[in-house]
């Protein structure tokens, strides 16, 4: 059952991931991933067998520490954006910025199911602590695909900032690396699980400022 729910918010949440993606591409000038209709909240075309649920739902029964998944990566084209550096800068940030709006909308979910059983008394279904449950979720989850993707690792998100920052040879060869960068990462996590955790100390911090607002609200 939590493997059920953990990918039943995962799924979502890469969707909105990959859609914040195309949208700010479109707003940046290149039309590539509306024109393939990946500007739609419909999960079909995002969604990636291996990644959005084979790994995710394998980890999630695995004695690791860790869960994570993807979707297919949106197409864009540089070459179209009016900026071609702070364009391929913000549109690799949107996919963040709407995982932490999910993780906020999470937190305010949480408090006022929260809120709800606080004043009704316990539940007499399970209705409500699975809303709790996925709430709790929806937190943690878009949290870690947030940090995750700002670590600055080809091709994750992060890796498009440090790419403007290098000198333009070692640039290229960093990149260059993304194919394997998945690869060693998912390696590394599974050799060396607590390298998880000092990864994403970040999300644990703002895993406990949600929890405190939450308590404010009983």
């Amino acid at each position: 059952m939590q493997a059920i729910l953990i990918i039943a918010v995962l799924i979502p949440s890469v969707v909105v991931h990959e859609v914040a993606h195309a949208w700010q591409a479109r707003r940046e000038g290149d039309d590539t991933a509306e024109q393939l209709g990946r500007i739609t909240l419909n999960p079909i075309r995002h969604l990636d067998l291996f990644g959005s649920f084979i790994v995710p739902f394998v980890l999630a029964l695995a004695p690791v520490n860790f869960i994570f998944g993807w979707a297919k990566p949106v197409p864009v084209n540089p070459a179209k954006y009016r900026s071609p550096i702070w364009g391929d800068i913000r549109v690799s940030l949107a996919g963040i910025v709407s995982n932490f709006g999910l993780a906020v909308l999470a937190t305010l979910g949480l408090a006022l199911v929260s809120k709800v059983i606080d004043v009704s008394g316990p539940p007499s279904s399970g209705l409500m602590e699975t809303l709790v449950e996925m709430a709790q979720y929806g937190i943690i989850i878009n949290l870690i695909l947030a940090f995750f993707n700002l670590i600055p690792i080809p091709p994750l998100d992060g890796s498009h900032v440090l790419f403007h920052l290098l000198p333009m040879p070692i640039a290229v060869r960093y990149a260059d690396a993304g194919r394997y960068g998945l690869l060693v990462m998912m390696g590394l996590l599974y050799l060396w699980n607590d390298l998880f955790t000092y990864l994403m100390w970040p999300v644990f911090f703002f895993l406990g400022q949600a929890y405190t607002f939450v308590d404010l609200w009983i």
